[in-house]
């Protein structure tokens, strides 16, 4: 069993969620084992951007993006499954940790001007 850690980011995300929808949310990632994470299948993934190594799961309406450091999951972004940032990772596309936060608070900011 691992220990799961959240950034910042993720943290924010799934605080954006009521408690119940937290429960279903992070059931998959509380149950990953080793071998699930030897040998990734469907809703887990496994991909690298340079050297580093990440693994995307879904779960319920999110993607959970996080690296393993040791006994650890440590999850660095929570992303909604129809979102641009979501899009950009799961593409394997060069964007840097601030200009996907950049990117996401913009993105929220248009969507909330729509409603006015």
């Amino acid at each position: 069993m691992f220990q799961v850690t959240f950034s910042e980011q993720s943290m924010s995300e799934l605080n954006k969620l009521d408690k119940l929808a937290q429960l279903d949310a992070l059931d998959p990632i509380s149950n990953l084992t080793a071998e699930d994470l030897a040998h990734p299948r469907e809703p887990l993934g496994r991909f690298h951007r340079g050297k580093d190594e990440f693994y995307r799961l879904r779960a319920s309406d999110h993607r959970f993006y996080f690296k393993v450091q040791g006994d650890t999951l440590h999850i660095l972004y929570i992303l909604h499954k129809n979102s641009l940032e979501d899009f950009l990772l799961r593409n394997k596309l060069p964007v840097s940790e601030q200009q996907l936060v950049e990117q996401h608070s913009k993105f929220w900011k248009y969507l909330e001007s729509l409603t006015k």
